[in-house]
């Protein structure tokens, strides 16, 4: 294992306090291991909360920041973050009009975050939720109950940001994040392994000439093992599953998301196909991405994401966003 650490238990504390020493116009709580909007809570504001383990960077502590997060629970690495810390960005977050919770749909940040909610909800503090589970790939996983949440928590992280900003109800952001889960397919290929920091090793062994079809953001296995294959099949492969789960309706945001590992020239590349594949079928490709935005440490490959987004989704996509992994319009 060759990488940039110190001490494989500290990971997550050293990289929350070099992202404060990058950021200081973000507040890191060391104790808590959160990162909060510099201005937060915001007086009257509804307030969003995201967390999940480390290893995903950006998302989610690269999400806080004006128009997205107000606040983001960093576990340690693929381990959810405990109750005491999600009401400690609760509290952090709450503006007076009540917090939303964006969780992944994986069984322990889904304990955690009911118990974090509840606890508010003693101290006063609405909480509402919405569970992001857009991978297509699997109904139920090694760490999930129903499919897992993935890439689409990104696009639930901004729409919501920017609706929330605008001074909406705590409701209605809540639902208009809903909306946008339901719109949204993911379906993830995975090259290699990731190697967490303190096992040293790679997660799971993959020959050389296999890829993972349908892989979980942790390593969790697919639907099945395949010899590799060009970026044009691999891209098909992706396009399929995902329309055949949630068919094309109108326009669409697509994200085609590193896992960590890959280069953009590789990105870029299968960006390509996807985006030949999508017009083919007359699906209109209104907005996108093409980057490292929710990883798995070091695991080559990559994840596709598809929402069917209508002009609301589009209007507060195009929103200003203000934060560590995304920024636009301001």
């Amino acid at each position: 294992m060759k990488k940039f650490i110190n001490d494989p238990g500290e990971v997550v504390a050293q990289a929350l306090a070099g992202l404060a020493a990058a950021h200081p116009e973000l507040r890191v709580d060391p104790d808590n291991q959160l990162v909060i909007r510099g201005d937060a809570p915001v007086r009257g504001k509804a307030g969003i909360v995201s967390g999940g383990g480390s290893g995903h960077e950006p998302l989610h502590g690269g999400f806080v920041g004006p128009g997205m997060l107000d606040a983001a629970c960093a576990g340690e690495v693929f381990t959810s973050p405990v109750p005491d810390a999600i009401l400690a960005a609760t509290r952090a977050a709450d503006g007076g009009a009540g917090v939303l919770h964006i969780v992944k749909n994986y069984t322990g940040d889904v304990l955690n975050f009911e118990m974090a909610a509840e606890l508010a909800g003693d101290e006063g503090i609405a909480v509402e939720t919405v569970l992001v589970d857009d991978d297509v790939a699997v109904r139920d996983s090694t760490w999930t109950a129903g499919r897992r949440g993935t890439g689409a928590t990104l696009i639930v992280e901004k729409v919501t940001g920017a609706l929330a900003e605008e001074g909406a109800s705590l409701k209605d952001v809540a639902a208009i994040g809903r909306a946008v889960n339901e719109r949204s397919g993911s379906f993830a290929v995975a090259l290699t392994a990731a190697t967490t920091p303190a096992a040293g090793r790679p997660g799971f062994d993959l020959p050389d000439d296999e890829m993972e079809v349908g892989v979980g953001i942790h390593g969790e296995p697919g639907r099945r093992r395949a010899k590799i294959a060009p970026a044009a099949e691999i891209a098909r492969v992706m396009v399929d599953a995902i329309l055949a789960a949630k068919p094309a309706q109108g326009r669409t945001i697509v994200l085609l998301n590193g896992l960590g590992g890959t280069p953009l020239l590789e990105l870029y590349l299968l960006y390509g196909e996807v985006a030949a594949l999508l017009a083919e079928r007359d699906v209109e490709i209104a907005r996108n991405l093409v980057g490292n935005y929710v990883t798995s440490l070091d695991m080559a490959g990559a994840s596709l994401t598809i929402c069917h987004a209508d002009d609301e989704i589009l209007r507060l996509w195009d929103a200003p966003v203000r934060t560590a992994g995304l920024r636009w319009g301001v």
